[in-house]
Order: structure tokens, then sequence, then C-alpha cells
């Protein structure tokens, strides 16, 4: 695998600047940066130089010295506008996310925490209000990417160093994580919305990908199989990586060359490594092959960080061309308030994600969607696909009585053709029997001079047209079969729509039966108000803290009272992490409600399983008739053109086979007179008394 072609990567647009009241050629610089590092580290001084700025002169939203700044918003291309300097700074910090992105697409694959780190702080730091392409859904998706991208050159570059089998395994599982998560924001309705056009895209992209990179870790998890000597299950670990990409490559189309290139060679890479394993332990090693759900699952390594931004380092800043402007002292305790803020974040954001992980792995693992855990809305209605078909045999009234006809006539044509080679046999075996009877009569065979001829040809074309009356005999009766078969159901498709609803299978429910769906759907209910409040809850509390800004306390403030105004200010997030606390704590008693409820319902989803599936299997049958009705039609005709060619040869054949055996008679007589002659009159004998 270490030759793998590359897959592409997703790389983001850069924002165009507008209307800022600053210095033109400090302004020109900072957002016509080039592609390339240097204009990485262009943005990063023009940003810092900034964050200098705002921390000295009122230019913040409804400030004494707030000033327009546009900039184009990148989905709509509209210019937005707002009067305030933390929206310049948010968007250079954009276009600094974009442009690592962007290098990070190219060919030396590095950059993509870099990106993930300026999005993550941009995410953190500042309002997403400003503008679509920097929303709190938007960002996270952005981050999201960046870090399954670069989990994603870490696995390029361990297959390169040929690290161990089961490390690869995990890495690969990683960016799998990272790219669903990715997926679960590109499949949200208000995301796709913000992102328009790009959004199919990405979403086909980063769902190969998915499908992707687990087949790469079930081969490598076969792999570790193999060198452990477990050759069972490295046959279910390379199958289930070939079912894996399988799936990969149906996603794939409209992907570029270098996809389908990955692909293929993937593909020669797994289909071997399976037909091999499989064979070695069908015929060498006898290994039970397990269920892969029996296997413990790949857990994911994540290796890579989001990057961390400090838009106030020297190293990266260079000098505060204002630092004489402002003392720096409230600046400094701006910054170490802004650092406990974002701590507390960090501590709530820990928690919040250990749980949310707990939760999507017990959900994942109970397979309980809401809005179909019952699925009996769709036994109401006859499904779109039949609904098609029976409009369409509507208009077409006569087709059962059309394929009956048709059937008819090709079967009086068939027994018409199989009469007369009965009787053309008939006749054959007859005049074997003649003559069978003149050679014991004489006692001997009777010369053949004057025999007549054609017998032999008769017999010899009536086995040729048997041979073929008995092949054409069995696609008759194969044709006949699959008349037979989809006959009812044309009928029942050209019939009224009562009937077709009524012979869709139906799921019977006791009412004990309709009491533990009710119940169930009653807790995942629960499920998602708790992960709607608890959503609702982290966005108030990054709000919060977006706006806590104390820099004009700071100023009033003695720097040995600092600590306690920090104190004083934190707790005004006490309300919300109560909140919040109380929600995370009530997860394990949902769950654990949530467990006893599938319990009870577990006969419940098997019973609507089965109906479900009889249900799909009788559309499905249903469909599979109607589309059969021009095939046998066709096969029909086919059938009677062929009879009908055949029953003309046959009826000259019979005529042949009745003039040589009439032939065949007048001759034995001749010989029998002529052999009666040549012998003596019998000697009279005396009569009896």
């Amino acid at each position: 695998m270490e030759a793998v072609p590359r897959m592409p990567m997703i790389w983001l647009d850069l924002k165009e600047a507008g209307e800022f009241a600053f210095n033109a050629a400090v302004k020109k610089s900072a957002v016509s940066v080039p592609r390339d590092f240097e204009g990485c580290s262009t943005l990063r001084k023009y940003l810092g130089q900034l964050h200098f700025l705002q921390s000295r002169i009122p230019m913040g939203n409804g400030q004494d010295a707030a000033v327009p700044v546009t900039w184009t918003e990148i989905f709509s291309g509209k210019a937005v506008t707002h009067e305030d300097i933390k929206y310049e700074q948010a968007c250079v910090l954009y276009n600094l996310g974009a442009l690592h992105s962007m290098l990070g697409a190219m060919d030396k694959r590095v950059s993509e925490e870099c990106a993930a780190g300026a999005f993550t702080y941009l995410r953190d730091h500042f309002p997403h209000s400003y503008s679509v392409d920097m929303s709190h859904q938007i960002l996270s998706l952005n981050i999201n990417l960046m870090l399954g991208q670069a989990q994603e050159c870490l696995l390029e570059k361990s297959m390169l160093d040929n690290r161990k089998s089961f490390l690869v395994a995990r890495i690969s599982a990683q960016v799998v994580d990272y790219y669903k998560e990715a997926c679960r924001a590109l499949e949200n309705s208000e995301t796709a919305s913000l992102l328009g056009k790009i959004q199919k895209d990405w979403k086909k992209l980063v769902q190969m990908k998915i499908y992707y990179f687990a087949a790469v870790a079930h081969l490598h998890m076969g792999k570790q199989a193999e060198e452990q000597q477990k050759f069972g299950e490295r046959v279910i670990y390379f199958q289930s990586a070939l079912d894996k990409l399988n799936e990969a490559i149906k996603l794939a189309k409209g992907q570029p060359e270098t996809v389908q290139e990955a692909l293929r060679f993937t593909m020669d890479v797994i289909g071997g490594k399976y037909n091999s394993a499989k064979k070695d332990n069908d015929f060498i090693y006898h290994e039970a092959v397990p269920a892969l759900d029996t296997l413990q699952s790949v857990k994911g390594a994540p290796l890579v960080k989001a990057l961390p931004v400090n838009p106030t380092d020297p190293a990266v800043t260079g000098p505060d061309i204002f630092a004489k402007l402002v003392p720096m002292a409230a600046h400094e305790a701006s910054s170490l308030y802004s650092e406990e803020k974002a701590k507390l974040l960090r501590d709530v954001m820990a928690k919040i994600e250990a749980k949310n992980e707990v939760l999507d792995q017990f959900m994942d693992s109970m397979q309980l969607d809401p809005e179909t855990v019952d699925n009996l809305d769709m036994y109401n209605h006859i499904p779109p696909v039949l609904m098609e078909k029976c409009a369409a045999l509507s208009v077409r009234p006569d087709t059962v009585r059309n394929l009956v006809q048709s059937m008819q006539v090709l079967s009086g044509v068939f027994t018409d053709v199989e009469a007369s080679l009965k009787e053309i046999r008939d006749l054959l075996e007859e005049d074997e029997a003649q003559e069978r009877k003149l050679q014991e009569l004489l006692g001997r065979v009777p010369p053949a001079p004057g025999s007549p001829p054609g017998l032999a040809e008769v017999s010899k074309e009536c086995s040729k047209y048997l041979e073929l009356h008995e092949k054409a005999s069995f696609t008759n009766t194969e044709l006949h079969r699959a008349m037979n078969l989809h006959l009812g159901n044309l009928r029942l498709l050209g019939g009224p729509l009562e009937q077709v609803r009524a012979a869709l299978p139906t799921p019977t429910l006791s009412e004990e039966d309709k009491q533990v769906l009710q119940n169930l759907k009653r807790i995942l209910a629960k499920v998602q108000e708790m992960r709607d409040q608890r959503m609702s809850l982290e966005q108030q509390l990054r709000e919060m803290i977006q706006k806590d800004d104390i820099t004009t306390s700071l100023v009033t403030t003695d720097r040995s009272e600092m600590k306690k105004l920090f104190e004083e200010q934190l707790k005004k997030y006490d309300q919300l992490k109560v909140y919040l606390e109380q929600n995370l704590a009530a997860q394990e008693n949902v769950l654990k409600a949530l467990t006893d409820a599938n319990v009870k319902y577990a006969a419940v989803r098997k019973a609507l399983a089965e109906v479900e599936h009889k249900w799909n299997t009788t559309v499905q049958t249903l469909v599979a008739s109607y589309e059969a009705y021009e095939d046998l039609m066709k096969k029909s005709q086919e059938g009677k053109d062929f009879y009908t060619d055949l029953e003309g040869k046959a009826a000259k054949l019979l005529e042949r086979a009745r003039a040589a055996c009439q032939a065949s008679e007048a001759h034995r007589q001749q010989l029998l007179e002529r052999e009666l002659k040549k012998q003596p009159p019998p000697r009279p004998t005396a009569p009896k008394p």
C-alpha cells in the first residue's frame, strides 16, 4: 500500500478584502499575499498588529473609533460590512486557515494542522454572526476536515515508513472518525444550506473516503492477524476490507482519475490479499472464520491536533508598532483573563466531548434511528415505484390477455409440431416392424435390390427435428413456467389499487407491542432533547465568553486586585456550568432507560424486520413481473416463429415419410411374392378320417 496513489484533498478559497480605513500599503500587503508559506507569515504578522491596535484604540463594535470593515463572503460572493476591527481580525484568521488548507492539499502534504488551529481559534474567540462562512457550524466542519486530512497525511507517511500494521490500522480508523464528524456536519440541513453547491461535492468525496480508509484499516488488521497466524481472522478482515472498498468504488463515480487510480490500485492489493488468504485457509489451515462483529473494533489513534494560534507571539508578529499608544498592563491583564476563560471553556468542552463520545458509541451500537424505528407509516401507502407500474398497466388493459393469447398460439403450434413428429416416428417404427416380420417369415434377410430410397433420409431428418424439438420444449416449458409465475402478478397490478395494497404484507402489533414502541420512541426523543439542550448550553457558553470583555474594568483595577476581579467575573458562568453538569449527569439514567426499552423492543424489532423484508420482497416481485412482461412477449413471439418454421418442415417431412413407407411396403410385397414363387408346391396329404 506504500505506493498507492494519493487521494485529493479539500481546500478552501480565500476571502477578498474590501473597505477598511487603514494604511493602504499595510492593507494591500496583508490581503494580497502570495499562496505560499511567506503569505502565511505575512497574515500572522498583520493579525498580531491588529490585535495590538484593538487593545489600545476603541475600534470595536459600537466604540468611538470604529470604522467600516468590508470583506466578501465566500459562498454567496456578497460584500459584508461591520464597524468592528475584530471582523478584520476574524477574516484575516479565516484566510490564514484557508491558505494553510490550500498548501496542505499540495504535493508536500503539510500545513493541515495549522489550518485546523486557525479555524479553532477563530471559532473559540470570535463572534459567529459576522458572516455565513464563519458560522460555528462551518468552522467546526472545516476543523474536522483539516484534522482528517492531517491524519490522512500521517497515514500516508506511516505506510511509506512501513510502520506496524496495528498502528497503521488505528491511524486509518481515526481518519474515518474525523471524516464521519465532517460528514455529520455536511448532512446537517442548516450546514448544507450555508455551503450551497459545494456541499454535494464535499459530501460525496468525504463519504467515499470514509469507506476507503475503513477498508485500509481492515486491510492492516488483516495483515496483523496474518502476522499473529490467526488465519480465520485474516480472511474476515480482508473480506470486510474488500466490501468497504467496493462501497467506496460505488461512491467514487464522477471523481477525478487520481481517485479512480487509487481505488484500482487498492483493489488489486486487497483483492489479491483476500483471494490468497481464503485459498490458504480453505486448503491448508481450515480455521473457522469468525463474524466481524465478534472481533474487537479498531479504535482510532488521534495523532494530530489543531496547532494553537497565539496572535501576540513576538516571534511571529514582530515588534509591536503600537507599543507607545497605551500602557500594556491592561492589555496583559486582559490576555490573562482571556486565558482563564479559555481554560474554563476547555474544561467544560472536555467533559462534553467525553460524554458525547460515549453517547455516539452507544447509539451506533443500538442502531436505532428515531425516524424509522417502526416504519409503520410506509405500510399505509403503495410505494411510488409500484404506483408507477400500476399506472402503466391501467392504460394497457389488454396486457394479460395479449400474453395469454400469445402463449396459447405458441402452445397450439407446439402441439401440432409434436403430433407431426410423433406420426413420423410411428410410421418409421411401423416400417421397421414390417421389415422384421418379413425377415422372420423368410428366415433370412431378404435381398435389397430395388429397395425404395428416402427412408434413411427421413429418419435422419426426423432425428434432427426431434432433437430441436426436445431442446425447444425445455425452453417452452420454462417460458410457460415464467408466464404462470408472472401472470397472477400482472393481473394484480392491472386491477384495483385496493387489491394491490391488500397484497402487500402489513405488521400486526398487539397493544403491548405498541406500548413498547411508544416507550422506545419517547426515550429516543429524550435522548435528542438531551443532545439539543447540551448543544444549546454549549453555544450559550461560547457566546457569553466571546462577549465577555472586562478591559474597562481592568484599566481601573490595581494589579494586586486582578486575581480577585477574575474570580468575581468568572462567577457569571457558574449557572450555565450547573445546567451543563445536570445535563451530563442525566445521560447515564437516560441510556439505562434506553437499554431496558431496547431489550423489550427486540422481539418487536425482529417481527417488524421480517414484515419489512416480506414487504420489500413482494414489491420487488411485482415490479419484476411488470418488467418481465415485454421479455415474455418477445420470447413468446420468437417461440411462435421457431415452431411455425418447424411445423412447415415437419409437415413436409411427414408427407415424405408417408410416401417412403408406402413405397417400402410395396417393395416388401414384391419380395414376398417373388420368394413364394421360388418354393415347390406342397405335397397333397391324405384326408383326415
